[in-house]
């Protein structure tokens, strides 16, 4: 049984990182090597009732990841419905382009913390396609974009999600892994920059705003909306603290007084006006299939958990390597070539 699960789950590992090649969405790779993995559990001498049992327990876990993923994905969807993201793009002013590359980076990084570094790159890379007219200069901005956004996501709970598997898991807390990484992540952001900036001279041609027919949100609407939904993704760690109850509670709980105030501000507009401002319209735009592909790789994983082949591996590299540093440094070269979050899933059953 354990080789028949380690090959199912080594090909659809590997189905997962050839997506693009083999053109097939990894979100169907993940979902069909979970449900393979359990079924080849379930189907062994195993007793099937303690097989559903772990299952369940497995599923409450994975379900807190993914409705906290979906209420952070829908806040930030209406938070760009409403434009409040041209409340940074309002404020860069400068052509520069060492000040601008400097400007930018350093804007990601928090923000990052404060979203997520996808959510994050994605709004970024829009705001300089409205302030740098130059293809190749816009790509090497992009490029940089993305060192600050992984670096910003390192240091907080919200910044990435496998940060957010661990403080879910319980294998960090908020303030601890501020307090540790804020300082690593800086130097990850400022390396590169330090590098780069001497090479930077001149300054960037903005492109021409062309007038679209699109509706322009008020801005004390958008204002209302950008500090309300940041407000509600920076007081999930509080609402984890002062109740103790997991970070996904508290993800709904902002999700729901940002539905509400949504709903009162446009509570004099016509179904067809206020739709696009609407959290129906914003649940049909967010990621569905990365959250399935986190439900179904987190499942597999719980899998091999289930099985102790997870502690198997655990007694090998205590045995072999014993020492957390060098593990550390393989995960994270690892996580370069097969992705981190089912690396991270792995690491938190080991």
């Amino acid at each position: 049984m354990e080789g028949l699960l380690i090959a199912v789950f080594v090909l659809g590992y590997l189905a997962i990182t050839l997506e693009h090649p083999i053109k097939i969405d990894k979100a169907a790779s993940a979902m069909i090597t979970g449900v393979l993995c359990w079924t080849i559990y379930v189907t062994s001498d195993a007793d099937y009732h303690e097989v559903t049992h772990q299952l369940e327990t497995h599923l409450g876990e994975i379900s807190g990841i993914l409705f906290f993923l979906l209420g952070a994905m829908t806040i930030v969807e209406l938070i760009d419905a409403h434009d409040g993201f041209e409340i940074l793009t309002d404020r860069i002013k400068t052509t520069d382009k060492r000040k601008l590359l400097w400007l930018t980076c350093f804007i990601t990084f928090f923000l990052s913390a404060a979203l997520d570094n996808l959510t994050t790159t994605i709004v970024m890379v829009s705001l300089i396609r409205k302030l740098i007219d130059d293809k190749d200069d816009r790509l090497f901005f992009a490029g940089l974009i993305v060192v600050a956004a992984n670096a910003g996501g390192a240091w907080s709970p919200l910044g990435d999600v496998t940060t957010t598997m661990l403080w879910i898991g319980g294998q960090i807390t908020a303030l601890n892994i501020v307090l540790m990484l804020i300082i690593p992540s800086l130097i990850c952001l400022l390396a590169p920059l330090l590098l780069i900036s001497p090479r930077m001279k001149g300054h960037v041609t903005t492109p021409e705003r062309v007038n679209g027919n699109n509706v322009v949100t008020p801005r004390n609407e958008r204002n209302t909306v950008f500090m309300l939904g940041i407000g509600c993704l920076m007081f999930v760690p509080v609402f984890k603290t002062l109740t103790h109850l997991p970070p996904f509670m508290g993800m709904l709980l902002g999700l729901g007084v940002m539905w509400v105030v949504t709903e009162l501000i446009h509570s004099d507009k016509d179904a067809r006006d206020k739709g696009p401002f609407s959290v129906l319209h914003a649940l049909r735009k967010i990621d569905t299939p990365s959250i399935l592909f986190f439900l179904g790789i987190l499942m597999a994983v719980a899998a091999l958990q289930s099985t102790g082949l997870l502690a198997t591996v655990a007694a090998w590299l205590d045995r072999t390597v014993h020492n957390l540093t060098p593990i550390g440094l393989i995960i994270g070269f690892l996580s370069a070539l097969v992705g981190n979050v089912p690396l991270v899933g792995a690491a938190q059953g080991v």
